[in-house]
């Protein structure tokens, strides 16, 4: 995978210690396609990408902190003297969270699969009865969700998935705020617990079942599709989801593989430059998108 390599300059640095009054060098954190993370003693300044608007960002964060303010594992950004999460410095939205340690899970061992699905439901459960205003820009895994085709994935077109998600949706009319991108990476663990969910940057107001499928995939317990024993894990703790048949999984794990198709071309255009094992990666989830057609 490959991550951005955005650096701490010293405007930001500056822009950091007048605003939060946290300073040093910065240690560089492991993971980040689009922001790059620092560790500045017990801070972590996220570099946003200079396409993300400070708007956008600070959406994002109230609803990390409608989450936080009830899961303590939610992890929100600290807020500048004047209320805002976010301080614009060199064209890049940056921000300052609080430090957790910890280290990524292993969605292989079960126990921590099934620790996921219970975080989920119970992030779910917080962000039920969070009403936020329309996202300043759309999601990007909200292209193609209610039906429409999406046009960064002309590959891959498919009327029968879009008439499916169409209908789907026309019949569960539930929608609350969800993560957008709760998978392994996104959270920490620590003494075999997980501690924290991290970075709110795609969240967006949606059906709880869209994003359990999409977790189901990718806290998955093999290679070839998404975890019956996630989804059963997130319902008996009582996540906001409905139940989902075959189909129902089946058919929204593909829409999420048709927008992981779409970032994967939206980076090649930019010049990101796959290695083997992302193009390897990148053609199995398209086999996988093919054979999960009901």
């Amino acid at each position: 995978m490959t991550y951005t390599k955005t650096p701490l300059t010293l405007a930001i640095r500056e822009a950091v210690a007048l605003t939060w009054n946290v300073t040093g060098e910065g240690e560089r954190l492991y993971g980040g396609e689009e922001s790059a993370a620092y560790r500045l003693d017990g801070h972590v300044v996220r570099v946003g990408p200079a396409w993300r608007g400070a708007a956008e960002s600070e959406w994002c964060h109230a609803i990390a902190g409608h989450a936080a303010a009830r899961l303590p594992e939610a992890v929100a950004p600290l807020p500048a003297a004047d209320g805002a999460t976010v301080v614009v410095v060199e064209g890049r939205p940056i921000s300052c969270w609080p430090y957790v340690e910890g280290s990524w899970p292993d969605s292989d061992l079960p126990g921590q699969r099934v620790a996921g699905a219970r975080l989920l439901a119970r992030l779910h459960e917080a962000l039920a009865g969070c009403r936020p205003g329309p996202r300043p820009v759309p999601a990007f895994q909200e292209s193609g969700l209610y039906g429409d085709p999406p046009q960064d994935a002309p590959e891959l077109a498919d009327p029968e998935l879009d008439r499916w998600l169409a209908a789907f949706h026309a019949a569960h009319p539930v929608r609350h705020p969800l993560h957008g991108d709760y998978y392994t990476g996104n959270t920490l663990a620590r003494d075999g617990a997980l501690v924290a969910v991290l970075d709110w940057d795609e969240t967006f107001v949606g059906a709880p079942e869209v994003e359990l499928a999409a977790a189901a995939l990718e806290w998955g317990d093999d290679e070839i599709g998404p975890s019956k024993e996630f989804v059963a894990a997130y319902h008996e703790a009582g996540g906001t989801a409905g139940p989902l048949d075959e189909e129902a999984l089946a058919q929204l794990v593909r829409h999420k593989l048709r927008r992981e198709y779409a970032y994967f071309h939206k980076a090649v255009r930019s010049g990101v430059e796959h290695d083997a094992d992302d193009l390897d990666y990148h053609r199995v989830r398209v086999e996988l998108f093919h054979r999960l057609r009901p």
